[in-house]
């Protein structure tokens, strides 16, 4: 399902928002490295584990993202965004270093929160 979606190799397709936010696809453990290099401080989750099959769970992401020394936070979405997940987000926002990472499948879960800053 969605396989243009997936992440290929070490391809992302990684849209930048502004210069502290940008958003991607479902990243693997492998291309934590090159989000570091990329200059990546912290990541956000916004994808539930589970949703499909194949995809790395967030622990996996977590392990090689502090192994880089990237801060991340799983904040997932399914469906609408709800207030728990805009507060947990803002709160985030306010402590991790940036620039800051998004994903989940297609970036957009992540973009979403992101348009709830006031800015």
């Amino acid at each position: 399902m969605f396989d243009f979606l997936k992440p290929k190799g070490k391809i992302m397709n990684i849209r930048k928002i502004d210069d502290n936010f940008s958003v991607t696809g479902q990243i693997t453990p492998e291309q934590v490295k090159d989000i570091s290099d990329a200059g990546y401080k912290g990541i956000i989750c916004a994808r539930p584990d589970n949703e499909e099959g194949g995809q790395p769970s967030f622990d996996a992401v977590a392990r090689a993202a502090e192994a880089e020394g990237i801060q991340i936070v799983h904040i997932t979405v399914s469906g609408m965004l709800g207030e728990g997940q805009i507060n947990r987000f803002h709160d985030a926002w306010e402590q991790m270093p940036k620039p800051i990472l998004g994903y989940c499948r297609s970036g957009a879960r992540a973009g979403s929160l992101y348009s709830t800053l006031d800015r």
